[in-house]
């Protein structure tokens, strides 16, 4: 063995060392509070994990990957993988990766995904990106990612087999569970930068429309220009459309939410270990727009962000929520750096509505149910993008000339009916009776 490797292994030896020693110290400490039983087990499983290492650099037959830092990054990345689909080890460069996410432009797909019972999942596609140009849906299963499978495959380990420069391609294969279908998908990178407020408009008889594709640091400004432009157009109602929307900042969230409650109103609260409250988020707009009718738009497609302001606005009965279950993704994720520029990206709370509603695996259900199959989704979706961009590569057999947003109609036929019952003074007729009794 080379002085370069003997020095390295001494290194390591002298870390591990120095940990244990540090934990035994720990030990001494916590001795005062904790039994004996407790007090041995940390030392022992240390021990026990040790002594594993080097077993493992003794006899495993490829000497090559039994560097002590590829040991224990690998213990890391298994461990935190153990907790739940979202905790994991980031490398150094993994790491780094993420801190570029939050710059808001980056090489990849458009899709955001998840693990949702250990299998890599779509989240939804970014509107007007590779991705949903593709045809790629909210709920699709990636199983291959240029010919490997992912099964075994981290959540990161995927973002950044996705991610790359643009103008290079990457071949997925999706499983659709709504309709047992495998299909394969070569696509072209490009860089990420989506529009978060898009499509303001009046539809008829007063009622205004916005739609959020995701929650980002100038969400809650753009929406706010968006209403006073529709408010002098004479907006008296409003469809909010969450539909594939992913979810984003969770301050942009509250800023959205707030528009629409009252000056103190809970919008969502935190619970980390043992039930232990955490961090609570009131609304502070000090003119919200709390006179106008709503209808929320959701879909299994609309996670997190989005979900917080859809829960917020159905238990404060703000809005009407129209569509199908959303996603569930509902959790607090810290991340941890260490010292070697690695971290630990670790759920250390979920998230509660203001009725104490779990948002995580659970999602928020409509009050109002009306289903779009996947088929009729894509078709909207193309259609919706058609105007905007004329290069969109149409399939020549997908007919648009009849599709309907039903649920963008039922939201419609909502509102028409709480404004007539609003109209006469609260005297419900055949249709406010329907509409007015969600308020």
């Amino acid at each position: 063995m080379s002085a370069r490797w003997l020095g390295r292994g001494i290194s390591w030896v002298f870390l591990i060392a120095l940990l244990a020693g540090n934990l035994m110290i720990g030990a001494r400490l916590y001795s005062k509070e904790a039994s004996a039983e407790d007090r041995e087990s940390a030392y022992d499983h240390m021990t026990l994990f040790t002594t594993a290492i080097e077993q493992i650099r003794r006899n495993y037959v490829d000497e090559e990957k039994t560097e002590y830092k590829d040991l224990i990054y690998g213990a890391l990345r298994g461990m935190l993988q153990s907790l739940d689909s979202h905790s994991a080890f980031l490398d150094p460069d993994m790491f780094n990766d993420m801190k570029e996410d939050t710059s808001g432009h980056f090489g990849g797909l458009g899709i955001v995904i998840s693990m949702r019972n250990n299998i890599l999942t779509i989240v939804a596609p970014m509107e007007d990106t590779p991705g949903s140009r593709a045809g790629l849906l909210s709920g699709d299963h990636i199983v291959e990612i240029d010919g490997d499978s992912t099964e075994g495959l981290t959540l990161q380990e995927a973002v950044r087999k996705l991610r790359g420069p643009p103008d290079t391609e990457v071949t997925i294969k999706i499983l659709r569970p709504k309709t047992s279908e495998f299909e394969e998908h070569t696509i072209v990178r490009e860089i990420i930068a989506v529009e978060s407020v898009k499509d303001a408009k009046m539809l008829e008889d007063g009622i205004g429309y916005v739609r959020i594709t995701q929650f980002t640091s100038t969400t809650g400004e753009d929406l706010r220009r968006e209403l006073e432009r529709l408010r002098e157009k004479n907006m008296e109602a409003l469809v909010l459309d969450l539909r594939t929307n992913p979810g984003g900042l969770l301050n942009a969230a509250i800023e959205v939410a707030q528009k629409f409650v009252r000056r103190g109103d809970l919008i969502v609260y935190t619970k980390g270990r043992d039930g232990r409250r955490g961090q609570r988020y009131t609304a502070r707009e000090r003119n919200p727009y709390l006179d106008l009718p709503m209808v929320v738009l959701i879909n299994e497609g609309s996670a997190s962000a989005s979900e917080i302001v859809a829960g917020a606005l159905q238990d404060h009965r703000r809005a009407i929520l129209v569509g199908e279950k959303t996603f569930g993704k509902g959790s607090v994720q810290s991340v941890l750096p260490l010292d070697d520029g690695s971290a630990l990206r670790l759920t250390t709370a979920q998230y509660y509505t203001p009725s104490e509603r779990v948002i995580d695996d659970r999602g928020i259900e409509p009050d109002i149910v009306v289903s779009i199959t996947p088929e009729e989704w894509r078709k909207l979706l193309v259609k919706r993008s058609r105007p905007e961009n004329a290069e969109i590569d149409l399939d020549d057999d997908l007919d648009l000339e009849d599709v309907v947003d039903v649920q963008l109609e039922r939201a419609v036929d909502v509102l028409k009916g709480i404004m007539i019952f609003e109209a006469n003074n609260g005297r419900p007729t055949r249709e406010g009776r329907i509409a007015g009794r969600f308020f």
